[in-house]
């Protein structure tokens, strides 16, 4: 499969770009290019040549029939949080929008499931399940949306024990690159019918289709909840708790690691306080308050067991929820204290019992390199580790270009995988040959049946075939 060739937007495009979705949700205002130029990452910007925004499935249809007629490339986008250039457009071409689409369509309260427009907003949908007692569980921390998330199958803290967004889809709808609308999946529980499409384009980043609407499936929402805090002097024991709780039978609904360096960052958050090492930040939840409190015990004895020097639980409501809040928002935290400084984020995850040796690789690579600050926090009950490396010029990010680099190849070296949950985007891509092999190949077979001519999402996922 060669490299696509692609065409420019002319104003013949945009005429026709406008009778499909309106002239007043068309721009080639800077404001509106400059704001879809970038995501989350650290990756440059990129400038596309138009912005247009869907407001229902069968425009997203209609514009993918016309881009891929005119040859130009088109970058889905839901909300910019995506973390390795996902939704950077590089070809330029059309940034096609789907913000406007953010509807619920329909709550299946019976069936604990819920029909979405792909631009609602994660947190935004909770919110609204929360008259239903329900709640869709993968958590990525920022306000996603629901067609990135599905995506880019996104996680988060909550995958330990209700699994990531994959795990938590039922059926989607998806536009193809030549203007087909499809559906994948139903509303079953149980399906075993056909090869398995809707896991096909969940995960696929917008590079096969354009999800345009999805069922959900929904959680309900835990009468009684705490969160812990245990703290630790050493790394060994640290990682060793987490395969402890793991093997307890206690099932917890979250359990994070928190390196040092992030422990001190987010002791400056006023009114928490997570001690001075190594934390782990444990969640529990039942149906009965005494269950609860039984399990909060059985941690309490088990991180003791295991070394910890400190341990706190809650199930105050108020105070979980401010935890909760600093945890998630600890890369904004980052930025904020050091304004002056970028950083990379760097997402592996490997099998939990290797968890510990990719913990002590990890300190061992930042003492390689100077012992630089590593940022760590990882959702370490599904052996996912998250870094945060700090950089200010073009030496330091190469410093923190190769301890990347280093992460990623003893992860996969571990039987792990480049990224656990935020994609391969273009920050990924050179890795894919190194973690699938052949497969690589069944994958550019796949991408070359459902978009021939490339034009969706360009540059992310496959690497350039050599």
């Amino acid at each position: 499969m060669g490299a696509p060739q692609f065409s420019p937007v002319t104003p013949e495009f945009i005429t026709r770009l406008q009778s499909l979705v309106g002239e007043a949700n068309v721009s080639t205002r800077q404001a509106d290019i400059d704001l879809h130029a970038h995501d989350e990452s650290h990756w440059p910007a990129h400038p596309a040549e138009v912005v247009a925004w869907a407001r229902n499935a069968q425009q997203v249809a209609e514009v993918l029939r016309l881009a891929n007629e005119a040859r130009v490339p088109v970058t889905p986008w839901g909300a910019g949080t995506s973390l390795e250039g996902n939704s950077i457009p590089l070809q330029g071409g059309l940034v096609l929008s789907l913000e406007q689409m953010n509807e619920i369509v329909k709550v299946h309260a019976d069936d604990f499931q819920v029909t979405v427009q792909p631009g609602l907003g994660y947190k935004d949908l909770n919110e609204k399940l929360r008259r239903y007692g329900l709640f869709f569980p993968p958590d990525p921390g920022a306000n996603a949306s629901i067609g990135g998330m599905l995506a880019n199958n996104a996680a988060g803290s909550r995958t330990v024990k209700y699994g990531a967004t994959k795990d938590n889809v039922l059926r989607i709808q998806v536009a193809l690159a030549d203007g087909r609308l499809i559906e994948a999946g139903c509303r079953s529980v149980k399906q075993s019918s056909g090869y398995d499409l809707l896991h096909l384009f969940v995960g696929s980043e917008g590079t096969l289709g354009v999800i345009t609407e999805a069922t959900l499936k929904l959680w309900p929402i835990a009468e009684f909840s705490s969160a812990a805090i245990a703290t630790f002097d050493d790394t060994e024991s640290a990682v060793e708790t987490v395969v402890a709780v793991r093997g307890s039978g206690l099932e917890p609904a979250a359990l994070e690691y928190i390196g040092r360096d992030n422990v001190r960052l987010m002791n400056t958050i006023e009114g928490l306080y997570f001690g001075e090492n190594i934390a782990l930040l444990m969640e529990l939840s039942a149906a009965h308050q005494q269950t609860l409190l039984d399990g909060l015990a059985t941690l309490e004895e088990i991180c003791k067991e295991m070394g910890a020097t400190s341990f706190r639980g809650t199930t105050d409501t108020a105070e979980r929820k401010a935890i909760w809040e600093a945890r998630h928002g600890s890369l904004e935290i980052l930025r904020r204290h050091n304004p002056d400084t970028r950083f990379m984020s760097v997402d592996v995850s490997v099998p939990i019992s290797a968890y510990p040796e990719l913990v002590l690789h990890i300190e061992g690579v930042l003492q390689e390199f100077g012992g630089i600050p590593g940022y760590l926090v990882g959702h370490a009950g599904d052996g996912n580790m998250h870094m945060g490396l700090s950089y200010r010029d073009d030496a330091s990010y190469e410093v923190a270009r190769k301890i990347n680099e280093r992460v990623v190849h003893k992860a996969i070296e571990l039987d792990g995988t480049s990224t656990g949950e935020h994609g391969v985007g273009y920050g990924k891509r050179k890795y894919m040959q190194r973690e699938h092999g052949e497969s690589l190949d069944v994958m550019r077979t796949i991408k070359q049946t459902l978009d021939p001519n490339g034009i969706l999402n360009p540059g992310k996922v496959l690497p350039d075939a050599e």
